[in-house]
């Protein structure tokens, strides 16, 4: 038998890492710009707060209610929307949600009693669950697991990218659009940001493929590799039922964690605007500007992280030191919140701690799961996970009611955070460092 000769596994190689990347170009800057557009629709009412509650006279109370009520729908529709996906094929499924979702966030500019607000928000959720972990079970039909963390970085950057770009938008609109033809600053921001998610979510019908083997820019070489390489790294015994998902302590351990770590983004995306303009900054288009800079700081982290985690295969250490310095960022910034420049390093250091979790979390349930078990136990996680959406802007709410500070607010969120950081080191080693 001839020995292998090392430019041979040189060359192969070479052509595997040539054949991902072109996978990563064709799909990747799509589905971040789709993240983009939802992660707006989803967080702007932050930013119309800044006028909404005036004109409609809202209570902070009422205004974090209606801006946590999005994952109670949020919550209930998840794991069927999941699995609906894993049924029906990525490419109709993520195009009715981004419609549905844009058509509802267009909606809300014609809210004006809270009973309208908190059924539109709870309609938001009810029409966008399923688009994020839709795209991370998406991804996993496309990229193994020593490749998918950088992945999810890609597309997870929305996030802060959707406050770098969002936040001087946001404040633009507010601020140039406002009184135009009648409409409030906050009228003109629901509709003209709802706008790129109907476009982007008819593109979706032409552009997406379902998976590998019903694409067509892919030779039919490519396709092999890819799909035995997608093969090989579903082995090992998986579960592949749906009951398994629901029954695996594993699984619920995952969502406690991720509860703890979207208190923190939901804090973060919900009163950033609110903590900037409270540190000294009145002009909402100042606010806006400002904000881009933590979101900016979250950019870089998430993407050194993500890259650090799979060179390394370590993947608990990662997330939770990134989420203690989240917390801990967000607690600084209670302590110097009357200093605006101070204020925005301990929020650029919260915002980039927190941040740089998600791409190093979302490679734990693939390790675990396969098949319609993943698609269920992917929803499982999210949907419990973003029942903190609900909570946090609700308890900072009624705080900032009752002592006139979102300070306690932040503590509490802070605290979540750190405990995330806790519960991410009972994970076992041996199955997420991958």
């Amino acid at each position: 038998m001839s020995a292998i000769h090392p430019a041979d596994t040189s060359n192969s190689e070479a052509l595997e890492n040539s054949i991902y990347a072109k996978v990563a170009w064709r799909l990747m800057p799509f589905l971040f710009i789709c993240y983009v557009a939802a992660y707006l629709d989803r967080v702007n009412v932050g930013f119309a707060k800044l006028q909404m509650l005036n004109d409609l006279q809202f209570s902070e109370t009422i205004y974090g209610l209606g801006a946590g009520i999005f994952f109670i729908g949020y919550f209930l529709f998840e794991v069927p929307s999941n699995i609906i996906m894993h049924r029906v094929g990525a490419r109709v499924w993520i195009a009715r949600i981004m419609i549905t979702w844009a058509v509802l966030s267009a909606a809300t500019m014609f809210v004006t009693t809270p009973a309208m607000f908190y059924a539109v928000r709870f309609l938001l959720g009810v029409a966008e669950a399923g688009f994020f972990p839709g795209i991370v079970l998406y991804l996993t039909y496309w990229f193994p697991a020593a490749r998918r963390g950088r992945m999810n970085a890609l597309f997870m950057i929305g996030i802060p990218i959707a406050g770098v770009v969002g936040g001087p938008l946001s404040g633009w609109i507010m601020t140039h659009f406002a009184g135009m033809h009648g409409w409030n600053g906050w009228q003109w921001l629901f509709m003209l940001e709802a706008i790129p998610s109907i476009v982007l979510g008819l593109l979706t019908l032409a552009y997406l493929p379902n998976n590998i083997r019903t694409s067509t820019w892919l030779s039919d070489s490519e396709k092999e590799l890819l799909a035995a390489n997608i093969a090989k790294d579903s082995g090992g015994g998986k579960s592949e039922s749906v009951g398994s998902a629901f029954s695996n302590p594993k699984v619920w351990l995952m969502a406690a964690i991720y509860f703890c770590c979207m208190m923190g983004l939901y804090g973060i995306s919900f009163y950033l605007p609110t903590l900037v303009k409270a540190s000294g900054v009145k002009d909402a288009l100042d606010v806006g500007l400002l904000t881009a800079i933590p979101y900016t700081c979250g950019v870089i982290a998430t993407l050194l992280v993500a890259r650090s985690a799979d060179r390394m295969r370590e993947r608990r250490w990662h997330f939770a030191i990134a989420s203690a310095l989240g917390g801990l960022g967000l607690f600084l910034s209670t302590v110097y919140g009357d200093n605006v420049t101070l204020a925005l390093c301990a929020l650029s250091l919260g915002t980039a701690g927190m941040l740089s979790t998600m791409p190093v979390f979302w490679t734990y349930p693939s390790a675990i799961l396969g098949g319609v078990a993943a698609a269920a136990g992917i929803g499982l996680i999210n949907s419990v996970g973003n029942l903190a959406g609900f909570v946090s802007p609700s308890i900072i709410g009624w705080l900032k009611d009752v002592t006139g500070s979102t300070n306690a607010g932040m503590y509490f969120v802070a605290g979540a955070l750190v405990l995330g950081a806790l519960l991410a080191l009972l994970q076992p080693r041996s199955q997420v460092n991958r």
